[in-house]
């Protein structure tokens, strides 16, 4: 398996761990989790959005990924702009969680830049 795919993998546990970080607290009630989600504040609340955002960016990669390995795209590019990919939504979930929003929006930015070139280069 690429390196790219593995990246795939990855992307689609990253919102896992912010949805971890959003219901670390032990007040959290698993029978009503949307509930529970709905009424955080603070850092819980941005890792909660965090997780939305990472679910939502989950599917272009991920298709992005495919796209670039039928088109026959150097593998070595797929797999620098997977790793990228990851990177960045790292960043964008701590920068989420950490309220830096500025921080935050670039990291989307590199993020989403790497889909696009996996789009099109090559």
């Amino acid at each position: 398996m690429t390196i790219a795919y593995w990246c795939v993998l990855a992307a689609a546990v990253l919102p896992l761990l912010w949805a971890g970080a959003s219901k670390s607290r032990s007040a959290y009630d698993n029978r009503v989790p949307r509930a529970y989600l709905a009424n955080l504040e603070g850092w819980r609340q941005r890792a909660n959005w965090a997780q939305q955002n990472a679910w939502e960016a989950f599917a272009p990669f991920a298709a992005a990924v495919i796209i670039a390995h039928v088109r026959g795209m150097p593998q070595a590019t797929i797999d620098a702009l997977a790793l990228a990919f990851i990177a960045a939504r790292v960043f964008h979930g701590l920068f989420y969680i950490t309220d830096r929003a500025s921080l935050r929006s670039l990291a989307w930015l590199a993020g989403f830049g790497c889909v696009v070139a996996l789009f099109v280069v090559g």
